[in-house]
C-alpha cells in the first residue's frame, strides 16, 4: 500500500502542534463538561479513537482527514491516560514520565528489531502502521506527563515551559541541519517534544490568569485550534487532489 503518513513539511509540524494543543484543552473540557468523570470520558474517547483507527487502517493510502482526526483523538486519549494515572491512581508525574519513557524505548526497540527501520517514510504495511500509532500514543502520553511536570510540579509556568521546549526543538533542528544528526532520530526527538510544547501552549491560552494563563478557557481555546486544524487539513486535501496520487513507496 502507499505510505500512510504525510511528508514531513512545515504544515506537518504546525498541524501536529495544534493537535497536541487540542489534546490538552479538549481533554480538560470534556472531563469538566460531559459529567462522565475522568474514567467515563476516557472510555468514550477511547471508543471514538478505535473507530478512527479502524478507518485509518482500512484505507490503503494517506487521507488527510482520517489521519489528522486520528492524531487529534489519540492526543486526547493520551492526555486522559496520563490524567487517570495521576488523578485516579495517585501516581506522580515523575513516575509516569519514567514509565512512558521506558515504554516508548521498548516500543522503538521492538519496532526496529522487527522492521529494521523507524522511518515514517516506510509506513507501507499494517504491522509498521501499528507500531507507528502505538509510538504516537506513547509520545503523547510521555509529553503530557513531562509537560505537566515541568510547568506545574517544577513551577516553571506554562509560557516559560513552551519557550523551553521550543528552544530544545530548535537545538534539534540545528543539530540536524548543521551537525548531520540522523534524520529519523531528529524526527522522533522533535515529535516527542512537540507534545509538551503544544500542551504548554494550550494551558497558557486556557488557564486562568491567576494560574499563569490568558484565561480564554478550554472551550474557546479548543475551538480556535480545531478550526485552524480543519482549515489546514482542507487546504492540504485540496493540494493533494490537485497534485494527484503519490508514488508507491518501495
Amino acid at each position: 500500500m502507499n505510505n500512510k503518513v504525510p511528508e514531513v513539511t512545515l504544515y506537518f509540524w504546525i498541524i501536529k502542534i495544534l493537535c497536541t494543543t487540542v489534546g490538552e484543552t479538549a481533554a480538560d473540557y470534556l472531563n469538566s463538561h460531559l459529567s462522565l468523570g475522568l474514567t467515563g470520558t476516557s472510555l468514550v474517547m477511547g471508543v471514538l479513537l478505535i473507530v478512527a483507527l479502524f478507518f485509518q487502517f482500512y484505507s490503503n493510502k494517506y487521507i488527510p482527514s482520517f489521519f489528522w482526526l486520528t492524531v487529534v483523538l489519540i492526543s486526547i486519549v493520551a492526555t486522559l491516560i496520563t490524567d487517570n494515572l495521576t488523578d485516579n491512581f495517585g501516581i506522580s508525574l515523575v513516575t509516569t514520565t519514567i514509565i512512558f519513557a521506558i515504554a516508548l524505548s521498548i516500543t522503538f526497540s521492538i519496532w526496529y528489531m522487527r522492521e529494521r527501520t523507524l522511518s515514517i517514510h516506510s509506513i507501507v504495511t499494517s504491522k509498521r502502521e501499528a507500531f507507528y500509532w502505538l509510538t504516537v500514543l506513547l509520545t503523547f502520553a510521555l509529553g503530557t506527563a513531562a509537560g505537566d511536570l515541568v510547568a506545574e510540579q517544577l513551577k516553571l509556568g506554562y509560557l516559560l515551559s513552551a519557550v523551553l521546549f521550543a528552544s530544545i526543538i530548535g537545538l534539534v533542528a540545528i543539530a540536524y541541519y548543521r551537525l548531520n544528526l540522523n534524520a529519523v532520530t531528529a524526527f522522533w526527538i522533535a515529535y516527542i517534544l512537540t507534545r509538551p510544547l503544544g500542551a504548554s501552549i494550550g494551558d497558557y491560552f486556557s488557564q486562568a490568569p491567576s494560574d499563569g494563563g490568558l484565561g480564554l478557557g478550554t472551550s474557546v481555546t479548543s475551538m480556535i485550534f480545531l478550526i485552524t486544524i480543519l482549515g489546514l487539513v482542507i487546504y492540504l486535501s485540496f493540494l493533494r487532489k490537485k497534485e494527484g496520487p503519490t508514488e508507491l513507496v518501495k
